[in-house]
């Protein structure tokens, strides 16, 4: 990971939230063979006593999967929006555009879980993304049966993050005047991911 001091969060506290709301990863390991393998799933986060875990299921017999249960070690990546940033928005000129980001990457070791933990885990999933107690599609509201075919395909884990690095790349480097021109410009171009991005630079800035 790209790692300079002045591209990083003011505080811990504030690598949790984003994580939080982010929850969407790209889940790394390696298999037998040493080749790589990557799936992308929606994540819980817990803390416990003073630990943070990684909640979530994939399917069964899939390429990542059997690669997680010979090889423990995994890696989370959290990730927002992003844009390439044009140095014609420096007041000081000759110097390379760049590209704005922020990133999480979670190390640690995973874990299967039984089938308990997997519908407690399932239960957890919906009411968090569901978000409205009354849903339908609350998996307490779901047929029994249905929900227990579907556990046959699909397996719970937990990792147990061991490490935790973050660049949140958001012009730290420039003028303030410069920052300015990067958001306005930004928030100008009338593209979604750049809005996003000019976002997170006011609200890392503390800017209304």
């Amino acid at each position: 990971m790209y790692n300079l001091p002045h591209f990083k969060a003011n505080n811990e506290q504030e690598v949790i939230d984003f994580m939080h709301q982010h929850p969407f990863v790209v889940l790394c390991g390696v298999d037998a063979s040493n080749k790589p393998v990557a799936t992308h799933i929606p994540v819980l986060i817990e803390e416990r006593e003073g630990k943070l875990f990684l909640l979530a299921h994939i399917m069964r017999k899939q390429m990542h999967t059997t690669a997680f249960e010979n090889n423990s070690n995994v890696l989370a990546i959290f990730s927002a929006a992003h844009s390439y940033v044009s140095a014609a928005n420096y007041t000081q000129q000759n110097t390379a555009s760049t590209w704005n980001y922020q990133a999480v990457h979670a190390s640690g070791s995973i874990r299967f879980l039984d089938e308990e933990a997997l519908y407690h885990l399932l239960v957890k999933l919906t009411e968090k993304f569901e978000n409205n107690p009354h849903s339908p599609a609350q998996v307490q509201q779901m047929d029994k049966q249905y929900v227990t075919d579907l556990m046959k395909a699909i397996v719970a884990f937990e990792i147990e993050v061991t490490n935790i690095e973050h660049v949140f790349k958001l012009s730290q480097n420039k003028d303030e005047a410069t920052r300015n021109n990067i958001i306005n410009t930004l928030e100008k171009s009338g593209d979604a991911e750049q809005t996003l991005v000019a976002k997170g630079m006011k609200d890392f800035y503390g800017k209304k």
